[in-house]
Formats: C-alpha cells, sequence, structure tokens
C-alpha cells in the first residue's frame, strides 16, 4: 500500500506564495508521475502540474509561469512553488501519484490541502 503526505497550505494575500509537498511511502517499486490537482467548491478537480520520472513537467495554463513543480526522486517527494498567487487558486490541493507497486499501476491521492489567496 502507498501513503501520500501533503504538507503546506495556508493563507496568503494576492501576489504572495506558497509551497505544498507531498511525500510518497509504501510499496513502491517506481513512480511514473507525480503532481497537484485543485478543486474549488462546486468546480471540478482540475490539474495544476505534475512532472514524470524523467523530470518532464505540464502545467495548467493558468498556472503556468507563475507555479514551478519539482520532484526528488530519492525521497519520493514532489513539491509546488506557487509565486504571484491570485484569488482564483484558493482551492484545495491535492497531490496525485502514479505508482507501480511491481505487480501493477495505481493512482494515489493525498488528503488535500486548503490554499486561500485574499485579495
Amino acid at each position: 500500500q502507498v501513503q501520500l503526505v501533503e504538507s503546506g497550505g495556508g493563507l496568503v494575500q494576492a501576489g504572495g506564495s506558497l509551497s505544498v509537498s507531498c511525500a510518497a511511502s509504501g510499496s513502491i517499486f517506481s513512480i511514473r508521475r507525480m503532481g497537484w490537482y485543485r478543486q474549488a467548491p462546486g468546480k471540478q478537480r482540475e490539474l495544476v502540474a505534475h512532472v514524470t520520472t524523467a523530470n518532464t513537467t505540464n502545467y495548467a495554463d493558468s498556472v503556468r509561469g507563475r507555479f514551478t513543480i519539482s520532484r526528488d526522486n530519492a525521497k519520493n517527494t514532489v513539491y509546488l512553488q506557487m509565486n504571484s498567487l491570485k484569488p482564483e487558486d484558493t482551492a484545495v490541493y491535492y497531490c496525485n501519484v502514479l505508482v507501480y507497486s511491481g505487480t501493477y499501476y495505481r493512482d494515489y491521492w493525498g488528503q488535500g490541502t486548503q490554499v486561500t489567496v485574499s485579495s
């Protein structure tokens, strides 16, 4: 089994910065992809950014240039640095990890961490 532990989040003013991290542990042979999704109340969960083991990154258009995703493969940890935050970035941010256990691939989700940006 795989567990994800998220850290970070909080309340900041528009234009400020926050960082969140997510560490995966458990029965992991390899991690194919790690990333972050977010969901605001009443809205669909959406991809924010993800990064592959090869360090290929993908960003939502809404955060490109403001957010930076990175990972530490040795620690099975992914980070999201969020700069120039806007009120529309307010959401619960969920870590997502695609794990190969040695038998199969499976998606795992973190518990979510609240990011609130005030105007």
